[in-house]
């Protein structure tokens, strides 16, 4: 089969289009004939690390949607010619290429109204987002949510389902995105570059501060967004921790979230296929016209670099897809 080989790590940047051996259903997996494949920001820094657990050469891209072809004997849950999406393990070999194989537990199936580019773009920003609200956040007690990085894809899908619960959205946007964020129901954008963050969320919460922030920038953003949280808030972080140190005892009680997607792969069997029960739940908001899957480019597999170093450079907005079929 076609694959976009990584031969080292830290060469993403010259991954090409080559031959390599196509892959085979173990117990309990499934093989796909890769239709489309979401692009995310890890992708270039797994690459740029590497991982302990991959033979050179490797293949990158954990979102991938497309055509069942083969099953394992052990296997029921899919037949041949499903379509499904899937969020795939980082330690194992990836969607970019025509086929790939995944255990079949994780994956979900396509509804007919839901094309495999707009499956493709939702699972590492679209499940990391909705594990943020609706796995993390008691959403019964929390009425104003600031999610960060609005036009970014887990900002993009953060600020549809926080309201779709019904939530007063802020979000922190450039001024050029607002109109952007604005559409995608955020009540609120703050432009981080020219506005102070803090003052604006007080003024907007009449000094109260936001029930919850929902961070993916950074360790220090997190930090910094602890300042206006309101008094037993939640701040939810998927980019690094915070300063743990900056709230003392005893102040605004504040409860600490961590998000890491892809920790569910080496989690219990029940952890892994709530995966796929995620995909389920956002596949049929997309097929409702609920959520948007933030497509905003479709690109060809030979492409993918180009494309990986742009969205190292956050210049993007939304979801870029590669079409393979």
């Amino acid at each position: 089969m076609k694959a976009l080989l990584l031969h080292e790590k830290r060469d993403w940047r010259e991954m090409q289009v080559e031959e390599i051996e196509k892959p085979t259903a173990g117990k309990g997996e499934i093989v796909v004939e890769v239709h489309s494949a979401g692009l995310n920001p890890v992708d270039y820094k797994t690459a740029g690390n590497g991982n302990p657990s991959w033979e050179y050469p490797h293949i990158l891209g954990l979102d991938v949607a497309g055509v069942v072809t083969e099953t394992a004997s052990d296997v029921s849950s899919f037949e041949l010619g499903d379509r499904v999406v899937y969020h795939g393990d980082l330690t194992k070999k990836g969607g970019f290429a025509e086929y790939a194989v995944i255990p079949a537990h994780t994956a979900s199936k396509i509804p007919d109204e839901v094309s495999f580019t707009e499956a493709a773009a939702l699972p590492t920003a679209g499940y990391t987002a909705y594990q943020a609200i609706h796995r993390k956040l008691p959403l019964d007690q929390v009425q104003t949510i600031l999610i960060h990085a609005g036009a970014g894809g887990v900002g993009g899908f953060g600020i549809q389902l926080a309201k779709a619960a019904g939530k007063t959205v802020l979000t922190t946007a450039s001024s050029s995105n607002h109109d952007y964020v604005l559409s995608l129901g955020a009540d609120y954008a703050i432009d981080y570059r020219n506005e102070d963050v803090y003052e604006k969320v007080m003024e907007i919460t009449d000094g109260r501060g936001v029930d919850a922030v929902v961070d993916a920038v950074s360790s220090e953003n997190a930090t910094a967004s602890l300042d206006y949280t309101a008094f037993m808030g939640h701040l939810v972080y998927i980019a690094g921790a915070p300063d743990f140190k900056k709230v003392q005892p005893f102040t605004t009680v504040v409860s600490y979230h961590e998000i890491a997607l892809a920790a569910a792969h080496r989690a219990d069997f029940q952890s892994q296929k709530d995966l796929a029960v995620i995909g389920d739940d956002l596949l049929k908001l997309v097929k409702e016209g609920n959520v948007s899957p933030l497509v905003e480019e479709t690109i060809a597999l030979k492409d993918v670099p180009d494309a990986l170093i742009r969205l190292s450079e956050r210049h993007v907005k939304g979801k870029i897809v590669a079409e393979l079929k």
